[in-house]
């Protein structure tokens, strides 16, 4: 028998939301997985980003 399907995890991008208007170059961006069924707005993680050298926030994209 296979494996069942993971029918509602979906991948989802995180991107750094202060260094867009920082103006530093380059992009940090994080891929992760959520369940859409039980998470449907986006979502908003504290991550570090190795650009601005400092944890910030970091928001789904589509």
């Amino acid at each position: 028998m296979g494996k069942k399907a993971k029918g509602n995890r979906v991948q989802v991008i995180l991107e750094c939301t202060e260094q867009k208007a920082s103006g530093v170059a380059g992009i940090s961006r994080y891929v992760t997985t959520k369940n859409k069924k039980n998470t449907t707005e986006r979502l908003e993680r504290r991550k570090y980003n190795p650009y601005l050298q400092r944890v910030t926030v970091h928001r789904e994209i589509k």
